[in-house]
Parts: structure tokens; C-alpha cells; sequence
């Protein structure tokens, strides 16, 4: 199966737009494992069934999710940079 790369326009798109697992993976930088488990514990967008043997995510709740975690985020110093 081909699972194409999500461009800027689909992005943009209005309406509701499903991501499959590849695309997934490609805007959300963890494992699988990882997002099964934060799915599991409610702190990750659920995956759906499209068909009986297919899910997806809806793109604007995996959107919505990255800026909270942007949000939320720690501010790391620069590697390599000690403090005083």
C-alpha cells in the first residue's frame, strides 16, 4: 500500500482530514508503543476504525495535541551551554 506524504494544502484543508499510521509517524516524532500507551492513558488523540482493518487519526486533534505539548514545554538550554 501507498501511503503518500501530507503536503502543506492538506494541512490547511477544511474539514475533517484522517491521517493513517505512516503519516502519523511522520508529524509526531515517538514509537508506536509510545503512542499506543499514551492513547491507552487518555493523554494522546484516539485512533478509529475507517474500515475493518484500517484506523486513522483526525488530523486537527493530533494538531491541537503537538501544541499543547509546545505548550507545556520545558525550555532545555542549548547543548552544550553550563550555567554560571
Amino acid at each position: 500500500m501507498n501511503t503518500r506524504t501530507l503536503t502543506t494544502a492538506d494541512m490547511l484543508a477544511p474539514g475533517r482530514v484522517l491521517i493513517k499510521r505512516k503519516q502519523l509517524l511522520q508529524k509526531v516524532p515517538l514509537g508506536e508503543r509510545t503512542i499506543l500507551e499514551l492513547e491507552r492513558c487518555g493523554k494522546f488523540p484516539k485512533r478509529f476504525s475507517i474500515t475493518a482493518r484500517s484506523v486513522a487519526w483526525d488530523l486537527k486533534e493530533v494538531d491541537a495535541w503537538i501544541a499543547e505539548q509546545q505548550a507545556a514545554a520545558v525550555p532545555q538550554p542549548a547543548p552544550g551551554f553550563k550555567k554560571p
